[in-house]
Formats: structure tokens, sequence, C-alpha cells
């Protein structure tokens, strides 16, 4: 088994040490993109959609982090909903990923990077009778 890499933000190691699983910096990302207006869903892969059908939530779906030498990226493939303006909810979601992260990991993002895969309609059909 692989062993994954954790972040290590101890700043005063006097206590011991504080890492945290990338895994983490996901679910927080995945929950605090689903909090911005506009924003329809977030695209996951076969996998998180078999396990949503069994009732399980997937905060993660559609987050993608990586540890780099130069810092963290992270990726987010989201679908925005139809009539919103696209450069605006992009900005308001990297704004409210970073103010989140900063304020419940104190690290430093290098990148959040938004890809907008899909625009949702509105699923109301308008009946003439």
């Amino acid at each position: 088994m692989s062993e994954q890499p954790l972040l290590d933000v101890s700043g005063d190691a006097s206590l011991g040490k504080v890492e945290i699983a990338p895994e983490v910096i996901e679910v927080i990302t995945g929950i605090a993109a689903s909090e911005v207006e506009g924003l329809s869903s977030m695209r996951g892969n076969f996998a998180t959609g078999v396990v949503e059908r069994f009732g399980k939530k997937s905060h993660s779906k559609g987050v993608k982090v990586e540890l780099t030498d130069d810092g963290i990226l992270i990726d987010l493939f989201v679908v925005l909903n139809f009539g919103v303006s696209i450069p605006q909810v992009a900005q308001k979601v990297q704004d409210n990923i970073r103010q989140t992260l900063k304020n419940m990991t104190a690290l430093e993002i290098n990148e959040i990077n938004i890809h907008v895969v899909g625009i949702q309609m509105d699923d109301e059909t308008e009946d003439n009778d």
C-alpha cells in the first residue's frame, strides 16, 4: 500500500506535529465551492456517481489536489447554471475556496483552476395550454 503524502502544518513542534491529508483539502474545497451561488454541480467520475446512487454524498467530487514543489494546485471541474456570468462565478468560487482553506488549515494555495465542463439548463418546461 502506497503512503499518501501529508502536508505538515505544524508551526510549533514542541507539542507534536500536525499533518493534513490531501483528501481533507479536497473535501473542504468541494464544500466551499458548493456554497457559491450560480454553481449547479461538480463533475465527478463514474465511481463517485455510483457511490452517490447508494446515498453517500461525495464532497470531493470534481476536485483534484496536487502537491508539487511549487505548492498546492487545485483543479475544480464544475457545471454552472444557465444565465450566470462565468467569470464572476469562477472568481467567487476561487475566492471562497482560498479564504475557507486559509481559515481552516492556514495553507496558502498557489493555483485554483476552474474548469467549466457544462451548463445546467432549467428543468422547468413551459406548458402553453
